[in-house]
């Protein structure tokens, strides 16, 4: 059986984009590994938590709730704090994923590769592409350290996870002749003056998912402290979330583009 790792920015973003694919291989009897490079401390904050402290327990219970649902063997903290949106004060504070140096940061992940490496008939690592999806700061230095630790580690098999920008752009249209009110076009520029994700010419694999959205939906739901970031998609309807969710798609580093092959297992 495959070992898949995951390399994720921020508690939460292991089911947004990745849900079904991790509970898909995960039901099939593989081992799924999930590594959080940070805390994920200046996302939203309910009022019924009142220190940074508590704010931080809840993430990491949430986190727990979620790896239960998805199926996940193991979950780490790569140990760094979260760094906040482009321009905020925290980008600069002690400790902020985007202030470790590639290599530093790549040298933890790569300790857990290699024991993960041992014994398994397969192993995958899974990052972001190029600009983390949206241009997040955390997401662009996962994106980084991803492809740095695969060079160490010698990793055969690298994914970058991506958002199909076009198949988006159709769904966006779809919604607004349906009388939707959508207003979010993922052909817009996100937080890093780029549009979202990645056209359909880069991709190369499309897992279909659809077998597994009731995990990724109760997973995403587990995030209960980050509403404002993950309730616009625990709040749609069945059919609009199997329709927005029900495929999950990845770049496999290296690989002719575009295709679409069904398995991150598959050569």
């Amino acid at each position: 059986m495959a070992t898949i790792l995951f390399l994720h920015a921020h508690p939460d973003d292991e089911c947004l984009i990745s849900g079904g694919t991790i509970a898909k291989y995960a039901a099939a009897g593989h081992r799924l590994v999930l590594i959080t490079a940070t805390d994920g401390q200046h996302g939203e904050r309910p009022a019924d938590i009142a220190t940074p402290a508590e704010l931080l327990a809840r993430r990491r219970d949430e986190l727990a709730a979620s790896c239960k649902i998805l199926g996940v063997s193991r979950y780490e903290w790569l140990g760094y704090a979260d760094s906040g949106m482009t321009g905020w004060p925290q980008n600069d504070a002690d400790g902020a994923f985007i202030r470790s140096h590639v290599d530093e940061a790549a040298a933890r992940l790569v300790r857990i590769i290699k024991e993960e490496q041992q014994g398994t008939d397969h192993f995958v690592l899974v990052t972001y592409d190029w600009h983390g999806n949206y241009g997040h700061p955390d997401h662009v230095h996962v994106h980084k350290v991803g492809h740095r630790a695969a060079q160490l580690a010698d990793v055969q098999d690298l994914f970058e996870v991506t958002l199909n920008r076009d198949f988006f752009a159709e769904q966006f249209e779809w919604s607004k002749a349906n009388g939707g009110d959508n207003d979010f076009d993922p052909r817009e520029p996100a937080d890093d003056g780029n549009p979202m994700g990645e056209p359909e010419a880069t991709i190369t694999h499309h897992i279909d998912v659809s077998a597994h959205v009731d995990a990724k939906r109760r997973a995403i739901a587990a995030h209960a402290s980050q509403f404002s970031d993950t309730g616009f998609a625990t709040e749609l309807s069945d059919e609009a979330f199997q329709r927005a969710f029900g495929t999950e798609w990845f770049i496999r580093v290296g690989a002719p583009a575009p295709s679409r092959v069904a398995s991150l297992l598959d050569a």
